[in-house]
């Protein structure tokens, strides 16, 4: 019998495989067993080529040189972060590793089981088809990484054959993605730009995102605010209970004209009204659906001050790899019908020893389970396994995944409303009153939800009461908000259908969502907002987001108007959601964007040449913060500490940024602070954190141990 050898994604997942297959043996970059031997990538070992490695003149930029489009498109050894031009060791060593076990005479057959989507599909499929093996590739496509779920899948494997469409589906969109940020980002940089540094960025994903928050920067400037007016009445029944209504006529309670509600006004007073209408009403509230990533994304970093999107993908895939919760890069909000019996084992583990266990009861509901609103991925749910110990940010990403699938199984919230209306002789119009009350708080409890009750008196049709007060108010109209990660997000899913509806639940935006028709997929969402941070278009102010200078100069002056155009990308989003679906053609695809590139490029160079962005080459002069205690040389801040600027002579001094001691009193290193630590040896610093969260000041030194080299921190009072 021959050996199957499984290629995960990540080390984290085929150390989930080895131990569900209670296989210990770990070599260098493998685990091997008496059947199985499971080896990893680190994501992507391999990349494309750059424009230069398929032709040496492409190494400087030159306008006449693009449009560039390989005629085949080849792959290499992933480049080294911090030089490009250099292989990164990690994956040659590894690729060598896993091209050294598909040889193996003895391993008769392959298995990818990187993560089940686009990107995941070619992590596996460039590895395993760079080498002529021979040998058969299945796949393994779970949802999570739990023991029970690992052992049923490799009994239920497929031939990696019939995951092309998937497949075509990657490469499209990963040789378009080249092609287009090629061309496009090194014309816009020559044509636009003055001075070498970052290029200027374009990308198919990047622009359409810009412009979003560009058009609604642009509504807010040209906002003009309007007055309108409303009137209130205070009435008061016979037995001395007060309510308050506002009037209406028309169904409208807001009047531009101020005169007609002081017309209004003026007949009120000294008056009697009657109760015209009352009607009572149960009304039910259920619970928001289960989360798909952009809602978990949104709903965190809304209730969390210094969270972004990116974040929130980070910690998810974490909790996933740590077999916690299920593949969080989905864009449905439903389950599978097939997950029934998985759902109620989950539930029957996390109820046990809540304060509401006896209320949690498993039903199977369509607001749950249902496969016509389900596309290749369920939503995010928690496992059957209860987590040990996690991290702060860990805690709070699991906690909203694990309380919005209990609050699926509590009853469903219910509160009464009651609308009154009130009339008073001789006026036309009437005033509304409503009031709200909770009667059973159901799902709200596992969140501890406040229900804010609003009571009106007990009265009657046709009673009779009086006006107490009347009050007529001026107000003006609020300009749009700006965006947030939460309400970008819900645009780029839905390519703008909904934009301004807070409600999550629309069916419109459901089908949008399910067709394929949005910017981005679930999981480049959170990464194109942080690049366009990092590349300096946009920027946050609390949790706003707003176009920096260069955003706004680059939308305004960029001519290729189609990639600003979130119709247009989302056609090319939903055509790739067609490959998946064997709709469409890769080929045809590319050729669509070969086509649109070459025209694009065309266009720019016709355009008249304007710089928009000068980037300056002086060097930044670096402040000595103080002498080094070793070695008396300069101490400068660099990206990551404090240290000497002769640490390549070998010395060892440096105040770490993310320093474990500072950090476990809630502080960081300061500029100042280190420059009065150099200077008197001995630096007071206030508001330091206790572990009973008490805060306090206090003087530290930073000494060097007697027996190595290295510096620890010490602490004292004054008397």
């Amino acid at each position: 019998m021959g050996k199957t050898l499984i290629l995960t994604e990540k080390p984290s997942v085929a150390k989930n495989i080895a131990d569900a297959l209670k296989i210990k043996s770990r070599q260098d970059g493998y685990f091997e067993g008496s059947d199985y031997i499971i080896t990893w990538a680190f994501g992507h070992l391999l990349q494309l080529f750059d424009a230069k490695d398929y032709d040496e003149k492409m190494a400087k930029w030159r306008t006449e040189n693009f449009p560039f489009i390989p005629d085949k498109f080849r792959y290499k050894v992933k480049s080294n972060q911090k030089n490009r031009d250099k292989e990164d060791l990690g994956a040659k060593k590894q690729l060598k590793i896993i091209y050294s076990l598909i040889k193996r005479n003895d391993v008769t057959n392959l298995i990818s089981a990187c993560d089940y989507d686009r990107e995941g599909q070619i992590i596996g499929d460039t590895i395993l088809y760079m080498i002529k093996h021979g040998k058969k590739v299945y796949r393994l496509l779970l949802n999570e990484w739990t023991p029970n779920e690992i052992l049923k899948g490799l009994k239920n494997i497929i031939p990696n054959d019939e995951m092309m469409p998937l497949r075509d589906a990657g490469i499209g969109r990963q040789w378009a993605d080249w092609t287009i940020g090629i061309n496009l980002t090194s014309m816009a940089t020559l044509k636009y730009q003055k001075g070498k540094g970052q290029a200027l960025n374009i990308g198919r994903v990047l622009l359409p995102t810009l412009k979003i928050i560009y058009d609604r920067d642009k509504e807010i400037e040209n906002f003009v605010p309007e007055d309108y007016f409303k009137l209130k009445a205070l009435f008061a029944t016979r037995s001395g209970s007060e309510y308050e209504g506002i009037y209406y006529l028309n169904n409208e309670d807001k009047f531009k004209d101020k005169q007609v509600l002081m017309d209004i006004d003026s007949l009120l007073s000294g008056k009697e009204g009657a109760v015209s209408e009352k009607n009572v009403e149960k009304k039910n509230e259920y619970p928001p659906y289960l989360f798909n990533l952009s809602n978990l994304q949104g709903f965190i970093t809304n209730k969390y001050q210094g969270w972004t999107s990116d974040k929130v993908l980070r910690i998810s895939q974490s909790l996933y790899e740590k077999k916690l919760i299920t593949y969080p890069r989905t864009s449905s909000n439903f389950l599978d019908e097939s997950l029934v019996e998985r759902a109620e084992n989950v539930l029957n583990a996390l109820k046990k020893g809540l304060p509401y266990e006896s209320e949690l009861r498993f039903t199977r509901t369509k607001r749950v389970f249902n496969n016509k609103k389900v596309e290749s991925h369920s939503a995010i749910i928690p496992t059957y396994l209860i987590p040990k110990a996690l991290t702060n940010d860990e805690m709070i990403v699991y906690s909203a995944v694990k309380n919005r699938f209990l609050m699926q199984f509590m009853p469903i919230a219910e509160y009464e409303e009651t609308t009154l209306k009130t009339t008073v002789n001789n006026v036309e119009g009437e005033f509304l009153s409503k009031g709200k009350v909770q009667l059973v708080e159901g799902w709200k409890k596992v969140e501890k939800i406040e229900s804010k009750d609003t009571i009106l008196p007990l009265v009657n049709i046709n009673e009779v009461v009086s006006i107490e007060d009347h009050k007529l108010t001026s107000h003006v109209t609020k300009p749009p908000k700006y965006h947030t990660e939460k309400t970008l997000l819900r645009v780029m899913e839905t390519c703008g259908k909904g934009k301004d509806k807070e409600d999550e639940d629309s069916e419109e935006m459901m089908a949008a969502i399910l067709s394929g028709y949005s910017i981005g997929t679930p999981a480049t969402r959170a990464e194109t907002i942080k690049k366009l941070k990092d590349v300096g278009y946009i920027a946050t102010q609390n949790k706003n987001l707003i176009c920096t200078e260069l955003g706004r100069k680059l939308v305004e002056t960029f001519p290729v108007k189609d990639l600003f155009d979130l119709q247009f990308t989302g056609r090319l989003e939903k055509t790739l959601s067609d490959i998946e679906k064997q709709k469409f053609t890769k080929e045809s695809f590319l050729n669509l964007i070969f086509d649109f590139t070459t025209n694009a490029v065309k266009t720019i160079k016709n355009e008249k040449d304007i710089i928009i962005n000068e980037v300056s080459n002086e060097k930044k002069t670096i402040e000595v913060l103080g002498k080094c205690p070793l070695c008396g040389h300069g101490i400068i801040e660099g990206q990551k500490g404090f240290g000497c600027s002769n640490w390549k002579n070998g010395c060892k001094f440096v105040i770490w940024k993310n320093d474990k001691y500072l950090a476990s009193m809630k502080k960081k290193p300061t500029k100042t602070m280190v420059k009065s630590l150099l200077k008197n040896g001995v630096v007071l610093v206030k508001g330091l954190t206790s572990k009973k969260g008490n805060k306090f000041d206090a003087n530290l030194r930073y000494e060097k141990n007697p027996d190595n080299e290295y510096f620890s921190w010490k602490m004292e009072f004054n008397k």
